[in-house]
């Protein structure tokens, strides 16, 4: 039992891997985007998710498609901080904004050309508005995830 913490865990564990983070990192992003969408599909009229099959592969794509816009948003963020001025401050906001922004219409598209009508936003602005607020919750909830694990150290 010396060899055991708890009773259960290991007294020595392997260090992750980077791969092994980056993994845990989107698997877990992913569950958290499954689980936004299908309590929203349960407690909204403006999402319709037509199985929890759907849902997953639905959330497999948002989550794919909001860390390439955040990468995106990112490299735009550092070519304007790359630069000088007062404009490049403007246009680096700007520009990060306008990737954010413009970004909502790509996955609402994506989403209604993979899935067609089996996953649906509708209500104010053809979907948009509540697509903007449950990819916001699915943000705001990762990040409350990972600064709790983080807080576990």
């Amino acid at each position: 039992m010396a060899d055991k913490i708890h009773g259960f865990l290991p007294a020595a564990a392997e260090m992750p891997t980077d791969r092994q983070r980056l993994f845990l990192r989107y698997f877990t992003g992913v569950l958290i985007d499954v689980v936004i969408l299908n309590l929203f599909d349960e407690y909204s009229d403006s999402v319709f998710v037509e199985s929890f099959t759907l849902s997953l592969l639905a959330g497999l794509l948002m989550q794919a498609l909001l860390k390439a816009t955040i990468a995106v948003e990112h490299y735009v963020a550092e070519y304007f901080k790359a630069r000088r001025g007062t404009l490049m401050k403007v246009m680096r906001f700007l520009g990060a904004w306008l990737v954010l922004f413009v970004s909502k219409f790509v996955i609402l598209e994506a989403l209604s050309f993979v899935f067609g009508d089996k996953v649906r936003f509708e209500g104010i602005l053809h979907g948009l508005v509540p697509l903007i607020i449950v990819v916001v919750v699915m943000v705001v909830v990762e990040e409350a995830i990972a600064r709790i694990y983080r807080w576990f150290r």
